[in-house]
């Protein structure tokens, strides 16, 4: 089920963080306290194989996930993109899968708040890790608001 925003989220146990992408979708997911967050391979999208949505919702049923926060983008000045509705799209595919709550959180400048993080690398590197880290600043962002609705 989609939630309009964190009220309803649980409050506790592991929560998985994505980073939506057309080719790779980054992956992340918190410890139980949600102390920690742990970044993931990311998902990529395979000719003839499981849906990303499908393949989410797997991920949660294999990592005992209560909830999944996926970054949602927007332009700038906080309007929608065809890819904010791809998005969407995807989180409706999910909720199809499994009955978790879904939240989305606006996601601006995660890749880059990401790859500033990950410092100087080689572009293959960046290729491979950014979309799981940006889906890492994304769940801590998320973990941020959750315990402030404590």
């Amino acid at each position: 089920m989609i939630l309009p925003n964190f009220n309803d989220f649980p409050r506790t146990g592991r929560i998985i963080g994505i980073d939506w992408g057309a080719r790779r979708t980054g992956v992340a997911i918190s410890d139980e306290t949600r102390e920690f967050v742990f970044v993931r391979p990311p998902i990529m999208v395979v000719r003839g194989g499981a849906s990303v949505a499908r393949q989410i919702a797997d991920f949660a049923v294999t990592e005992k996930a209560v909830g999944i926060v996926i970054g949602l983008p927007r332009y700038m000045d906080g309007s929608e993109s065809d890819t904010t509705n791809a998005v969407r799209a995807c989180a409706v595919e999910i909720a199809t899968y499994t009955d978790l709550p879904i939240v989305f959180i606006d996601e601006n400048l995660t890749s880059r708040a990401a790859q500033d993080e990950m410092g100087r690398v080689r572009v293959a590197d960046i290729k491979r890790d950014l979309d799981s880290a940006a889906a890492r600043v994304i769940l801590e962002n998320a973990i941020a608001m959750i315990n402030r609705l404590k």
